[in-house]
């Protein structure tokens, strides 16, 4: 008996026996000859089958197998998984990858009921109700080959540079950059624990314990009642954070060569089939990328007839997307640095200039969707104790914090970035639930 082999695998292969093995995504049931499109992980192959409709009278063991293998056929349902046994032959004139196979047997897995819940068109709400059947796409395996190749990459990145990796924990004692947006649950009876916002403390716990650059690319959790297409309650946080930087310009410098490197695998590797399943064209961004204070953001947005409603001088969604617009028509870019944030719509523990009394802060625009927010933090235990009590937050409630910055830290810095957010702009998309394995939301907790 052959060993299964991957269809991808199938075109490098001599004519003869063959296994395969996956699901039935399509049946062509003629009357005298039978088609089936089975599909793995790798790809989809035609297996074929001359139809034996009848019982002859005096049919043989050979003819009696034939005549079930047929109704076998007749009666499987998409989504079937099975392995069929065969002859690989190869033919230019089969559209599907040139080879195709002749069953010789059939050994079902599972069979799948008759009826599929979900169509090609069915609603998005739809297809996540049945999410373990939409990703059966080839689309769709292909945004989480990417997915792959793009995390890849940049630990790649990281450990090339001496990048220790680290797991934070994701239960916490307090709230891990604000008291808002917290899930809390009951922790063994008499305490309450919240599960983490952001990596944030513990990364800079890693600088102050001298690891000097570490990363992490692991869960976080906010009780965010947003029903927006870049917002979720779970999701996957890529964090970087390095020592001894000079600004927060360090920190921008290492994310775009980060992004460029991840970007180009990306396309080496899956540029074509992004093109042909997604049309869009993968661009590796150019170094450096635009940057564009935010002042002087808000006056391009305004030049180009949009008032932002905001009155905390940050941009919106739209004034990001006219930001974006202006830089692509004018660099030619797709991703653009907005700097020099007001401390009033900062975390406390971002630095502040002292000249101008801005932060050391950038947020960074992907084709007009914030994936980051980067900047220098505050080693300064006063310093971060009084810009605590600036937003209102109690000292003493952040003491294990701030034990960080008592006994010695070096000047450090670091961004947080959405996962799905860069996924989704990367294939051009319209909500992270379409790159999300399963997304989790207001109002989705299943499946």
């Amino acid at each position: 008996m052959s060993e299964r082999v991957l269809v991808q695998q199938l075109q490098g292969l001599a004519d003869g026996p063959v296994s395969v093995s996956g699901w039935v995504e399509t049946v062509r049931d003629q009357k005298k000859v039978q088609f089936v499109i089975l599909r793995d992980e790798t790809g989809a192959v035609q297996l074929v089958n001359p139809a034996t409709r009848e019982p002859a009278d005096d049919a043989d063991a050979a003819a009696e197998a034939s005549l079930a293998l047929t109704s076998t056929i007749s009666e499987l349902a998409t989504g079937t998984f099975l392995t069929v046994h065969g002859v690989l032959k190869h033919d230019e004139r089969v559209k599907l990858g040139g080879v195709e196979i002749k069953i010789g047997s059939l050994d079902i897995a599972a069979a799948a009921l008759p009826e599929t819940p979900i169509a090609a068109d069915s609603g998005l709400d739809k297809r996540m109700d049945w999410r373990f059947l939409d990703l059966r796409q080839r689309r769709n395996n292909l945004i989480f080959r990417v997915q792959t190749t793009l995390e890849h990459a940049m630990r790649s990145y990281w450990i090339e540079r001496d990048y220790i990796e680290v797991h934070s924990p994701k239960l916490m004692a307090s709230a891990s950059e604000s008291n808002a947006e917290l899930f809390s649950l009951e922790y063994f009876g008499d305490q309450t624990a919240y599960l983490a916002q952001s990596p944030q403390f513990f990364k800079q716990m890693a600088q102050v314990a001298g690891f000097g650059k570490i990363f992490e690319i692991a869960p976080a959790f906010r009780a965010d009642p947003s029903f927006t297409s870049r917002h979720a309650t779970e999701f996957t946080s890529i964090d970087a954070e390095i020592s001894w930087i000079d600004s927060h310009e360090d920190v921008a410098r290492m994310q775009e060569e980060l992004l460029a490197t991840a970007i180009a695998a990306v396309k080496a590797k899956h540029g074509a089939e992004i093109e042909e399943l997604f049309g869009i064209e993968v661009q590796v961004p150019a170094i450096p990328f635009p940057r564009i204070p935010l002042a002087e953001a808000r006056e391009i947005v305004k030049a180009r007839g949009y008032e932002i409603p905001r009155t905390d001088g940050d941009l919106d969604p739209e004034g990001e997307r006219q930001i974006s617009a202006h830089v692509e028509e004018t660099y030619g870019h797709q991703f653009v640095f907005i700097t020099d944030y007001h401390p009033e719509i900062r975390a406390f523990y971002h630095m502040r200039d002292e000249e101008t009394g801005l932060t050391k802060s950038y947020d960074l625009l992907f084709k007009g969707v914030e994936i980051t927010t980067g900047a220098q933090r505050e080693h300064r235990v006063d310093v971060l104790v009084e810009q605590a009590k600036e937003k209102g937050l109690e000292p003493e409630h952040l003491d294990f914090y701030l034990d960080f910055f008592r006994y010695g830290a070096p000047p450090h810095g670091g961004f947080g970035m959405g996962l799905a957010r860069v996924l989704m702009l990367l294939l051009g998309q319209d909500s992270i639930r379409e790159v999300t394995y399963l997304f989790r939301g207001p109002t989705r907790l299943a499946p």
